[in-house]
């Protein structure tokens, strides 16, 4: 009896072995999913296990183990059961189980080779076929619901850094510059006919007008949301309260653009994530129109002052916006790589950009969020300068090459944040402070960089401190690493020995 269902790539895989001479059939085998499928059909057919091994020359010891999933059978072989039953190979090698029964099987024999059932302490279970259906139902329904509960429990953090590492590499990708949010951003302020010069908060209500939406300033804002689009009265609600984190303008563009770019309910964390971001990028063409901001940036290259504080001051922008539009067409416009990042003054990294080939600190999913930074980076030195006033420029020596940064520090509700922008050496001459003395060097990853106290600090203090961390609250934050997560071993160090003078 034939199987009707079967693997599109099974025919390739099993030229490619016999062409090769392959003892087994191919690495991807499932062999519990082609052993159930094997005793299914020696089954239906009313063989016994010897007299299926007679038929294909094998002994009933050999096909009872592969029948049972703990041998692979070699391709002759697979050939040859294949015959017997009346099916291809490609149907023999299907993924699908052959019935219920065979279904509910392999769930709780794959269960049972797992690590995490080994953990329970659990007795195994020898699956017959005078095992009750029920009682296989049973426990595929419990594993299913417990590996639900670990995936519930670990998810929202693991799926934050592998949609951040995924969306991080589409914008190095892009340099992260978007044409498609430029022309939309431009068509809406040629449409409001803004004519140049910095977007005032009576053009951005403009803005809002134009697509027949008012602006309310109430004080109950949900303290959770930053602002309220209201659809069906067509109204944009912003926070009366003042919060020095967030410029109204900002805000309100930022409502404008989640509405022009059509974004609904996100899917999951990953379409939240590239959402917020598209946003971001609309608010900014807005506030910073290409033509002009790219012109601005041409002039000042061409005298070599490039200075992301002059972006600031131009079109009336916070310094983080005006990094992060420096980014968006840097690239594209004046042929310069660069890297940004926002680090809190603990030393972890909040946001980061690079196509300039950095190494950033990553965890094992290639997330940098939540992870610590080097301490001879300029982001880092930054937050020991007395002078705050002026950004802050440094030559910082990597295993990845030479940078140049500026930085500055910036305060928020949760702490100082530095934010810097850098770029190789040969593109800091175009820069403002590319005649800067101050320089670094960093040898990280190499713990003995930065992150292992010196010899005599650890002689003075090793063992005899007992630091409490200071909970880290970012959402796409790892679990940082160090004998006290998330503590600064070499800070806390430093610090006692301050204290005994």
């Amino acid at each position: 009896m034939a199987l009707t269902s079967s693997v599109t790539s099974a025919t390739s895989v099993v030229s490619a072995a016999t062409a090769a001479g392959a003892h087994t059939v191919t690495p991807d085998l499932d062999p519990v999913v082609l052993g159930r499928r094997l005793r299914h059909l020696r089954k239906e057919a009313g063989l016994t296990l010897d007299q299926a091994a007679e038929a294909v020359g094998a002994t009933g010891s050999h096909l009872s183990l592969v029948e049972n999933g703990k041998r692979e059978p070699r391709l002759s072989l697979l050939s040859r059961l294949a015959g017997l039953h009346g099916a291809t190979v490609e149907e023999l090698l299907a993924s699908e189980a052959p019935s219920r029964r065979a279904a509910l099987e392999i769930v709780v024999e794959k269960a049972q080779r797992t690590d995490h059932y080994a953990s329970l302490g659990l007795p195994q279970i020898k699956i017959s076929p005078r095992t009750p259906t029920e009682v296989l139902e049973v426990i595929a329904g419990l594993e299913a619901e417990l590996n639900r509960r670990m995936e519930e429990q670990a998810a929202t953090p693991e799926e934050a850094r592998r949609a951040n590492s995924e969306l991080r590499q589409e914008m190095k990708e892009r340099n992260n510059h978007y044409p498609e949010l430029e022309r939309k951003a431009q068509d809406l302020l040629d449409a409001v006919g803004h004519s140049g010069g910095p977007l005032s908060h009576h053009a951005a209500a403009d803005l809002a007008d134009h697509l027949g939406f008012s602006v309310r300033s109430v004080s109950n804002l949900p303290h959770s949301t930053r602002s309220v689009t209201d659809l069906k009265n067509r109204r944009f609600y912003l926070s009366r309260a003042r919060n020095p984190d967030h410029d109204p303008r900002s805000v309100l563009l930022q409502a404008i653009a989640a509405y022009v770019l059509g974004h609904g309910e996100p899917a999951d964390y990953s379409d939240f994530l590239r959402q917020r971001v598209y946003t971001n990028y609309f608010a900014a063409a807005l506030m910073m129109p290409q033509k002009e901001t790219v012109k601005f940036l041409k002039n000042a290259k061409a005298q070599r002052d490039l200075a992301i504080e002059d972006v600031r001051d131009a079109f009336g922008v916070s310094y983080e916006s005006a990094a992060h539009r420096f980014t968006n067409l840097a690239t594209e416009h004046l042929g310069i790589t660069c890297h940004f990042q926002k680090v809190h003054e603990s030393g972890i990294i909040h946001k980061a950009y690079e196509n300039d080939g950095v190494s950033f600190p990553a965890d094992h999913t290639g997330a940098i969020e939540g992870q610590q930074v080097c301490r001879n980076w300029t982001s880092r030195e930054v937050f020991g300068v007395a002078d705050r006033f002026r950004a802050f420029n440094q030559y910082t020596d990597t295993p990845a090459g030479t940078y140049w940064c500026t930085a500055v520090v910036e305060a928020h509700s949760s702490g100082f944040y530095s934010l810097s922008i850098g770029v190789p050496f040969d593109h800091a001459r175009w820069f403002r402070g590319a005649d800067t003395t101050s320089r670094s060097v960093s040898r990280c990853p190499d713990p003995s960089c930065c992150r292992l106290p010196s010899p005599d600090l650890e002689a003075d203090w090793g063992g005899h401190a007992w630091p409490a961390a200071r909970a880290n609250a970012h959402l796409l934050a790892a679990m940082p690493s160090g004998a006290f997560p998330g503590v600064d071993e070499v800070e806390v160090f430093e610090f006692l020995r301050s204290q005994e003078h």
